[in-house]
């Protein structure tokens, strides 16, 4: 990955954190684009803007800052613009756009020029927008508007010959102290140019006379490298930082052309060490600490943002999420609580608080604190829709698990789920609620229902197939599994689920191979269907086939069940001290793990 990506973009992990770094190329603040006409958004019309003009130019009421002509308004002139706008409104443009230039042409009042160019701009026009921009600046000379918008229409026309001289003047007028930012913005107006070789060349040309300054080399520096001449880029970006050695702007030009990430850490670091009042640096340092899974050290450089900023909800949502990371629960509860705090001392920050109150839920959920979890999830806005449902079937579950288990069926029942698949979902949670609280037969009432009403949704299918298995209705069981094969014949679960029963019960073997060599076609890498095909190995007697897909599952996942499966075959092959290795382990991390005790049962052992 290039450091571009690292220091720009810092998607994923990340997506919400710490500082936003100021942009290399600020778009040019005082250069608006035109802005189009839409139905939702119409532009004053053109009669409008004639009979302001009248009023405007009035002895009484002058215009502080446009000359505009004395015009009187007739009959005609009202119904041309006025029929203009209405065509214009109801989807032509050239008719519309010759009238204002005719118009414009006749009364010399800049505004209905503007608004032509508007026309053009909206119809994607751009020759059309150009011409109307030219009038317009030929009769508001000393229009700032109209200077911005002729210089970016001159632009986007790749009409740079025009422009140079306009971008020159421009630079050369500046304050030497305002200079700098003069140049990002002409480089970002540049970019908008479909010939990007003449633009490049535009741009050295009007930054040569500047280039013992750091800031036309940084801007040399990002031009070359978004055209991909890196070794150029490179050049600029460290000349750039050479000549201002605590520029923030320099040395992070420098890592995001310098190459990969490897040797940009370092430059970065030392820089941070040098300059450690450079929150931009240092937070895109830590990021890249973030990527190179050094999550440690990056939490070290949140640790010192937030020290300077106690309340950025971008450096308290990173190390949130770092906290995680380094399963330091307490502290990951911490910031990302503090980053709702906020959030709430923000209300117009628009960052999606839902995320981060799910993780919280979760948090304290994992600490037993049931009526916290559920407190969590209350604060999500019913406006984020999906979110907000997924977020009241936790809390129903949620209820359930706190012993409330009719407050919980009563809650589910008044939820409002309109849409089929939000049902599903709710019949889906009802039926775990009560599997939660040990009433499997209710539960079982309630997916059996479930199924008689969407008898086409696969998801719904297969659970009631995995519980009615549990209750020892393999008829059920096979009967919708075959269903979601059926509906879903890429549904490798389906195949695995029926293969793997049919292994346990040791019946069908030769078709239970089939299905799960099916699965595992689909799913090479699944550790479960790796187990499952094991398992059957072993009920076909083929010990080592078994024992090489059981250990291979058990290498990917170190799940209980595969190692009680894997020291069975173990203990068939005489090597009994390693199976009863392996169930020790297996009884550690879950004593009451139903396959263990009936394996040891059905073998009369005790470890």
């Amino acid at each position: 990955m290039k450091n571009a990506f690292v220091i720009v973009t810092l998607s994923g992990l990340l997506s919400a954190c710490a500082v936003a770094p100021t942009p290399h190329a600020p778009v040019l603040a005082d250069a608006p684009a035109p802005v189009p006409a839409t139905a939702s958004e119409p532009l004053p019309a053109a009669a409008e803007v004639l009979a302001e003009g009248e009023r405007a130019s009035a002895p009484d009421e002058p215009s502080p800052d446009l000359k505009l002509p004395h015009v009187a308004l007739t009959k005609d002139m009202l119904y041309k613009l006025m029929k203009a706008e209405l065509e214009f409104r109801g989807g032509a443009w050239q008719g519309p756009y010759m009238t204002l230039m005719g118009m414009a042409q006749q009364t010399r009042d800049p505004r209905l020029a503007q608004r032509a160019a508007e026309m053009a701009q909206a119809a994607q026009k751009g020759g059309e927008a150009l011409a109307a921009i030219r009038l317009w600046r030929e009769l508001a000379p000393d229009s700032d508007e109209a200077g911005q918008y002729y210089i970016a229409a001159s632009v986007m026309a790749d009409d740079l010959g025009e422009a140079e001289a306009l971008f020159a003047a421009r630079l050369r007028d500046a304050a030497p102290a305002n200079r700098g930012m003069a140049m990002y913005q002409i480089q970002q107006l540049l970019t908008r140019a479909k010939d990007k070789a003449a633009a490049g060349a535009l741009l050295e040309r009007l930054l040569a006379p500047y280039t013992a300054t750091s800031e036309a080399r940084v801007v040399l520096a990002q031009s070359a490298y978004s055209r991909g001449a890196n070794a150029e880029a490179l050049a600029h970006a460290q000349e750039a930082l050479r000549l201002k050695p605590d520029s923030d702007i320099a040395v992070l030009t420098l890592a995001q052309v310098s190459g990969e990430q490897g040797d940009v850490a370092p430059l970065l670091a030392t820089f941070v060490a040098a300059n450690p009042g450079a929150r931009e640096v240092r937070a895109a340092y830590a990021r890249i600490l973030v990527t190179q899974k050094q999550y440690e050290p990056a939490r070290k450089q949140f640790l010192a943002l937030l020290k300077e900023q106690p309340d950025n909800p971008g450096t308290l949502y990173a190390l949130g999420i770092l906290s995680m990371q380094l399963a330091d629960p307490a502290a990951a509860e911490t910031y990302l609580s503090g980053f709702i705090t906020a959030l709430d001392k923000n209300p117009g920050d628009e960052r999606d608080p839902a995320k981060v109150l799910i993780m919280l839920s979760q948090l304290a959920e994992e600490r037993g604190d049931f009526a916290a979890a559920r407190a969590w999830l209350g604060k999500i806005e019913q406006e984020d829709a999906p979110t907000w449902f997924s977020a009241q079937l936790r809390s129903a579950q949620l209820m359930g698990r706190q012993g409330d288990l009719d407050g919980a069926q009563a809650f589910l029942a008044a939820l409002k789920a309109e849409e089929p698949a939000q049902q599903v979902q709710v019949v889906l949670v009802h039926s775990q609620v009560l599997r939660d609280a040990g009433k499997i037969e209710q539960a079982y009432a309630v997916m059996e229902q479930g199924a008689a009403r969407f008898p086409a949704n696969p998801d719904l299918l297969y659970d009631f197939a995995l519980l009615a298995e549990k209750l020892g209705r393999v008829d059920v069981m096979e009967k919708n599994l075959r269903l979601v094969m059926q509906q879903a014949p890429d549904n490798h679960h389906a195949y695995n689920a029926l293969g793997y029963s049919l292994a346990e019960r040791n019946v069908r073997l030769d078709e239970a191979l089939a299905l799960i060599d099916k699965a595992l076609k689909m799913a090479p890498a699944d550790p479960f269907i790796m187990d499952s095909m094991g398992w059957v190995q072993y009920r076909l007697g083929n010990l080592n086939e078994a024992e090489a897909h059981l250990r291979r599952a058990y290498a990917l996942r170190d799940d209980v069940e595969i190692a009680v499966h894997l020291g069975e075959v173990l203990w068939q092959k005489g090597l009994k001290s390693d199976a009863q290795q392996l169930w020790r382990e297996a009884r550690a991390r879950d004593p009451k793990n139903d396959t263990l005790k009936s394996t040891l049962a059905r073998l009369q052992l005790k470890l």
